[in-house]
């Protein structure tokens, strides 16, 4: 009976799909016979339609018209064509179905999916705010950090337009009520109409298809830009094809591990990773190195003074006595100080979904810890969070970390907590005795400090210190004034918070000095990535008015045009390397990727890794690419905008178009590769094929 029932039903879906097959053939045919009547003939068809199905209608308008204001407030994507029948292909094809339904639940079923809908753009908006991304999928397995950063969330993330969305949903309610009361709704499930939606459908799915180019259809398989992806495919389409690329994991074997093992292998045999000596090799073999994971740290802070006073007199002093790197960027995606910490250690990008520290933690990776655990090196790391953030206490396990100093190694009390945690202050304080037992134990060590102090929404104003955002000055009379300048911004509180870490951090070296822990020890800092401040607060930064309290003219000679690209170019952090025996005081102006750190530092202390991503800077020089997880990328010569597919020039020389395609293909490949070793654990499969190869051939 059941076997009976089954076979009728797929009879009936063979059926149904003939019929949508046929009607939409017979569409096309006359579309191609007579275009101008065919569009006037479906038009009255649509206006009758949209009279007799208002339920309906209502529907495919709302929830097309939410991802469309989705694109107006992030990407700015004003009355594109293209995603907007992306968007209402989908919302046919979903709507389609509620003609099979009864009339009395139609409307809960068009209900229920509007607010599912809704709820995509209300999460993307949000998340679009702090990430200058869109979300995935794949991602609902961080969620859980949100709790974490709540404050952060809700002071810096969510805004009053967000809720834009739902007044939709709301309004889509009320009239569904308003048609029952008329007595709207009534009949049974229409079997015609649910294939005249359909065909619908397919129709703008059509035409939608025909306007694309074979670029925007590659960067749609590999759903590098997210950005670029919504502007283009709309945001349903966008999450439909993330669904696919997050499950793709979970099935590897279904999906292209040989293609993916295969330009693996091409990709590491062409790429030159013979190392070249230079007068920085092995410079610093055998000594200790502690790394200053600096939380937010940006580049722009150094050597930058407000009133005279400068805002991180530490951090710039150091910079100018050590190696100092200022144009090094960071290349985070979604997983922020977690894909900085993975990146700076492998020399590996952060995967296209979800984060290596929580999605891919269970991969085997070549990292700093590991290659100088070989070397004889204790490894440690130190942070005063949770250690399940970003699941760091497996995942610095599996870095080759020895021991991981986390919240429940330190005492946390409420006069020293600052943001989301231990001050910087009590954490640099604390970890000196630890570092005081590994030093006398432990000859040579490698060790990671991440700080917390710095991390947004920078809120924790009355715990920075004295710090003004303010300038001061004299009127017309010679009066002592004060201009408000920065005080209220996120940007003026994000100097007083940068001050106070700058502070702690003086502290502790002062303390390192007189302990004598800096001996035979080398420091190196990096910021982790930008603060994520708002661009209209640089503007203000750069282009303040006293007279006024605004900003200058645009016309005026001092206006400085703090435009999308200054912003992006703005956004590059600090690595300093720093040795207290033998000052370099040495600035280095080339273009540095963090993927670029680790061979670096490598060919300073005398260790290689086969699968780096990156170069030793000493060794490429000017020639350097810094590609980041968007496929936005940047050299000496020019700043690349992938989803604009638009450049900006940094130096008056005269820009090959050829070196553009050129540096988007290396772009490309280095991503994709990259890509795959975290998703298909490569150098491990590739590890294990060339041990089962050398014991195959000892065997015989």
């Amino acid at each position: 009976m059941i076997k009976g029932k089954c076979k009728k039903g797929i009879d009936s879906i063979k059926k149904t799909g003939r019929k949508v097959g046929k009607k939409i053939k017979t569409e096309f045919n006359e579309f191609k016979k007579d275009p101008k009547q065919f569009i006037k003939k479906r038009w009255l068809q649509i206006k009758k339609a949209c009279a007799n199905n208002k339920e309906f209608v209502a529907f495919v308008f709302v929830s097309v018209l939410n991802p469309t204001l989705l694109r107006f407030l992030t990407v700015h994507n004003y009355f594109a064509i293209k995603p907007l029948l992306a968007d209402l292909s989908i919302v046919l094809l979903i709507g389609a179905f509620g003609f099979l339904i009864r009339p009395k639940r139609r409307n809960a079923y068009y209900i229920g999916w509007n607010i599912f809908l809704t709820l995509l753009c209300f999460i993307n908006s949000i998340y679009y705010t702090f990430y200058s991304s869109f979300s995935s999928i794949s991602l609902l397995s961080t969620s859980r950090f949100v709790v974490d950063v709540g404050d952060s969330v809700t002071e810096n993330v969510f805004q009053i337009k967000d809720l834009i969305y739902w007044v939709g949903t709301i309004l889509l309610i009320l009239y569904y009520r308003h048609l029952k009361r008329k007595k709207y709704i009534k009949g049974s499930a229409n079997r015609k109409k649910f294939i005249h939606s359909i065909v619908a459908a397919g129709v703008c799915t059509f035409f939608f298809v025909i306007t694309l180019t074979g670029l925007e259809i590659g960067r749609f398989a590999k759903q590098w830009n997210r950005e670029y992806i919504v502007t283009v495919f709309g945001i349903y389409t966008y999450h439909a094809n993330d669904l696919v690329q997050s499950i793709k994991p979970k099935i590897i074997s279904l999906f292209g591990y040989d293609k993916a093992m295969k330009q693996f292998k091409s990709y590491y045999e062409e790429r030159n990773t013979k190392s070249h000596k230079n007068k920085y090799t092995n410079m610093y073999k055998g000594k200790n190195i502690l790394v200053i994971h600096a939380e937010s740290l940006q580049d722009f802070v150094i050597g930058l003074k407000i009133n005279g006073q400068e805002v991180a007199p530490n951090f710039t002093k150091i910079a100018k006595e050590g190696l100092y790197f200022d144009h090094f960027y960071t290349q985070v995606s979604v997983g922020t100080s977690s894909d900085s910490e993975f990146t700076f250690n492998t020399s590996l990008m952060p995967s296209y979904n979800g984060t290596v520290f929580v999605s891919y933690f269970d991969r085997e990776y070549v990292s700093t810890p590991k290659l100088l655990k070989e070397k004889g090196y204790y490894t440690f790391s130190m942070h005063a969070n949770n250690g399940t953030f970003w699941n760091r206490n497996v995942m610095h396990e599996n870095l080759g970390y020895d021991k991981f100093y986390s919240k429940s190694d330190y005492d946390v009390e409420d006069d020293d907590i600052i943001g989301l945690g231990l001050s910087d202050e009590s954490f640099f304080k604390q970890s000196i005795a630890y570092l005081k037992e590994i030093s006398a134990k432990n000859q040579p060590y490698y060790g990671t400090m991440i700080t917390l102090s710095n991390h947004t929404p920078f809120s924790d104003t009355e715990k920075y210190g004295e710090f003004k955002a303010s300038l001061t000055g004299k009127d017309s009379n010679q009066k002592q004034i004060e201009y408000p300048y920065l005080e209220g911004t996120k940007l003026g509180n994000y100097l007083k918070s940068v001050h106070y870490a700058d502070k702690a951090f003086g502290e502790f070296m002062e303390q390192m000095k007189k302990d004598g822990l800096f001996k035979n020890t080398v420091l190196v800092i990096y910021g982790d990535h930008d603060a994520r401040l708002p661009k209209n607060d640089f503007v203000r930064m750069y282009n303040y008015d006293k007279e006024t309290d605004g900003l200058l003219s645009k016309d005026d000679e001092k206006y400085f045009d703090f435009d999308n690209y200054q912003y992006e170019l703005n956004r590059k952090t600090p690595f300093i390397v720093w040795t207290q025996d033998h000052p370099m005081k040495k600035t280095v102006h080339n273009v540095m990727g963090m993927y670029d750190a680790q061979p670096t530092l490598g060919n300073m202390f005398g260790f290689t890794n086969s699968y780096a991503l990156g170069h030793d800077i000493f060794d490429i020089k000017s020639n350097n690419i810094v590609v980041f997880p968007n496929s936005n990328w940047v050299t000496n010569k020019v700043y690349y905008n992938a989803q604009k597919g638009e450049y900006l020039a940094l130096t008056k020389d005269p820009i090959n178009e050829d070196y553009i395609k050129e540096c988007n293909e290396y772009a490309g490949n280095l991503l994709d590769v990259s890509n795959d070793v975290v998703v298909y654990d490569l150098i491990k499969k590739e590890r294990e094929s060339s041990e089962s190869y050398t014991e195959e051939v000892s065997n015989n």
